[in-house]
């Protein structure tokens, strides 16, 4: 089969375009046709050998993926050949680009039937992670107001559907080339980063959701209220730093599960949220992907590679 993989880790020159061993499902797997694979930071991260995981050389890149399940291994049993579905490859993040792939039968659910296999490959990791941030970390409920960093980004989009869904008043730190975009998703307010700083004249939030990490965790706690909560998936918060203005904070990885994509994907088929997909590349063009990560010029969206028609 065709695949992206590293030899060696480093910038996104090393990402070489080769054959590759089908693999065989393990106990627990299921092997899929891959259709479409998504293309996020953490592929960035394995690549450069940065990330939490640390797989073996040479590495198949890509977590998000959508195909057909081509066979399933004891242990999988909920799926079975045939089977159209999306969601994430397993616990390395590693394997997605390429036209098999082996997935954890817990880290996948079938394929929300409104999307396209492209659409969905943009879904699972970024959704998941603004589904965990707003209501298993910040215990979001209707009525609150939550202040969203970074909201025009795949996460953010996401956690501001969510949010608005939930009944929340949402704040929105983005640039202004994107206010009218975020309004259209459910945000009420506006904060251009680039023109004033969120926290003048902000009144205490109940919850602050943040995808850009540094100063702006100290400043965040600056105007949560006394019960309110920091979620970040950024960067850990120093926790003297929390002590220091009485406020709780937490940092945590994705844990990308079938039950919660069922829950998304439910979400997705009834109209209540949508995908935001960016530029498609074939993927003989993952490297392509990788310097639109680093900052080539993409369209906004996730970036996702067509691996099979």
């Amino acid at each position: 089969m065709k695949a992206a993989l590293i030899r060696e880790f480093g910038p996104p020159d090393a990402i070489v375009f080769a054959d590759a061993p089908r693999p065989e499902p393990a106990p627990g797997q299921v092997l899929v046709r891959v259709k479409a694979a998504g293309v996020g930071p953490w592929d960035a991260l394995i690549r450069e050998g940065k990330a939490a995981v640390s797989p073996p050389l040479p590495v198949i890149l890509g977590s998000d993926f959508s195909g057909v399940v081509e066979a399933a291994a004891p242990g999988a049993a909920e799926f079975q050949a045939g089977d159209e579905v999306f969601g994430a490859t397993n616990e390395q993040f590693t394997g997605a680009y390429a036209e098999y792939v082996c997935a954890s039968a817990k880290m996948i659910a079938r394929k929300p039937a409104r999307l396209s296999f492209i659409e969905a490959a943009s879904v699972p990791v970024v959704a998941v992670t603004a589904w965990q941030m707003l209501f298993e970390y910040g215990h979001a409920a209707a009525g609150q107001t939550v202040l969203i960093h970074g909201a025009a980004g795949n996460v953010g989009a996401y956690a501001v559907q969510f949010a608005r869904n939930a009944g929340l008043h949402i704040i929105a730190t983005a640039s202004s080339r994107d206010s009218e975009y975020l309004r259209s998703l459910g945000a009420e307010r506006i904060v251009d980063y680039q023109q004033a700083r969120f926290e003048d004249g902000l009144q205490p939030v109940d919850l602050v959701l943040d995808m850009i990490g540094g100063d702006v965790l100290e400043r965040s706690l600056r105007v949560l209220n006394p019960t309110g909560m920091l979620v970040s998936v950024a960067s850990p918060i120093p926790q003297e730093v929390a002590r220091r203005y009485g406020k709780r904070a937490v940092f945590f990885l994705v844990d990308v599960t079938t039950s919660r994509l069922n829950a998304i994907a439910a979400m997705i088929d009834s109209g209540e949220v949508t995908p935001q997909v960016g530029t498609v590349l074939p993927l003989d063009q993952a490297r392509r992907a990788h310097q639109m990560l680093a900052g080539a010029p993409h369209a906004r969206g996730k970036i996702v590679l067509s691996v099979a028609p």
